[in-house]
């Protein structure tokens, strides 16, 4: 049996996170003002989960069926 190592990030920057989410940037800060993603602030910079944004990607999907 191979172990397979997909490493991926846990949080990332507000610009990745719109990326992820495919949104724009002001539209990831909106959603992060609603409380929609989980966020937090390590020294100056923002942080967005990354499980956050799937969450909002299977509510959304959820609410289109």
């Amino acid at each position: 049996m191979t172990s397979e190592n997909t490493s991926r990030p846990i949080w990332v920057r507000p610009r990745e996170a719109a990326r992820l989410a495919g949104v724009g940037v002001t539209r990831l800060y909106e959603l992060l003002n609603a409380d929609a993603l989980e966020s937090r602030k390590v020294g100056r910079a923002r942080l967005v989960s990354v499980a956050s944004i799937e969450r909002l990607g299977q509510a959304e999907v959820g609410e289109a069926a």
